[in-house]
């Protein structure tokens, strides 16, 4: 199976279940400043314009973007930022959130295997099928809704599903779609600071949710959560970047740079021409020239 890591990355968390996210920086140390982070942004920006034009006429792989956070970490705005250059006819996004009744009544990679991009196009997942083992594992009474056989206790119940997903990712690999995960990782503190700013700007108070404060007391359950999460799923096939996202510009730098180094890995060019066709280029030149007076 082909493998298309950002190896250069400082941010790929390792494949041994080694990661720890006491370990994780939130913010980092080689920052270069806001501007500069735009500036970097910009050019990766440019780079993956090309890089999907080319995926869509190569037309034998797919790219699915994975974002996973807490709230306000800004998984809305480095979606937005890192495809700005990108044609939507090339790129579609989905969110997901509670799962609707008919969603429940299947098993729960359905409702996302849906949703899965086509060859030649990029796909984002604004959460994902990794809800499954996030806040259902830092709420387990959802469990009791989701009607399933209850003859497995409930550390084998998310033993299970960390090994569907593996093996999900690893299906989806080995028939071309090139799964990113990304962990945008933000602080306790930075994220109360949004929150705040939620509050006290009008124009944001739509973004605030009363149930924001609450999933707060439940801070070090969801860590525990990602944590585990990260380590039993990071694989070669499928990695997961944990990214410093205490500073917006140098992550969704971040975010982009990944995103070009695993671009310029795939084996992609546009299609050669077919011979035959191309025999008779010079007869429609002749044509189309004398049709336009030329």
């Amino acid at each position: 199976m082909s493998s298309f890591i950002a190896d250069k990355s400082p941010y790929l968390v390792p494949f041994d279940g080694s990661f720890r996210i006491d370990d994780a920086p939130t913010k980092s140390q080689d920052d270069p400043g806001k501007k500069e982070c735009k500036k970097k942004l910009a050019e990766e920006v440019e780079r993956l314009e090309e890089f999907q034009r080319v995926l869509y006429a190569h037309d034998h792989y797919a790219v699915l973007c994975v974002f996973q956070a807490m709230d306000a970490a800004g998984k809305d705005s480095t979606i937005r930022a890192v495809f700005s250059g990108v044609n939507p006819a090339g790129f579609q996004v989905h969110s997901f959130k509670r799962p609707s009744s008919n969603e429940i009544d299947h098993d729960f990679l359905w409702r996302t295997s849906k949703a899965l991009p086509q060859r030649g196009r990029i796909g984002v997942f604004n959460r994902s099928y990794y809800e499954e083992v996030l806040v259902v594992k830092v709420h387990p009474k959802i469990l009791d809704g989701q009607r399933l056989p209850d003859d497995v206790s409930f550390e084998e119940r998310f033993a299970g599903r960390y090994q569907s997903l593996r093996e999900h990712e690893a299906h989806l690999a080995r028939n071309g779609v090139v799964v990113l995960k990304f962990f945008l990782n933000v602080s306790k503190k930075e994220q109360a600071q949004r929150f705040l700013d939620r509050l006290e700007e009008p124009s944001k108070n739509w973004k605030f949710a009363a149930g924001d404060m609450r999933e707060r007391q439940h801070w070090d359950v969801y860590m525990e959560a990602y944590e585990k999460a990260l380590q039993e799923t990071s694989r070669a096939e499928a990695p997961w970047y944990c990214i410093p996202a205490d500073d917006k510009p140098y992550m969704r730098w971040q975010v982009a740079k990944i995103l070009r180094q695993t671009f310029e890995k795939l084996d992609m060019d546009y299609p050669s021409t077919d011979p035959v066709e191309a025999a008779d280029y010079d007869l429609y030149r002749k044509e189309l020239k004398a049709e336009i007076g030329d």
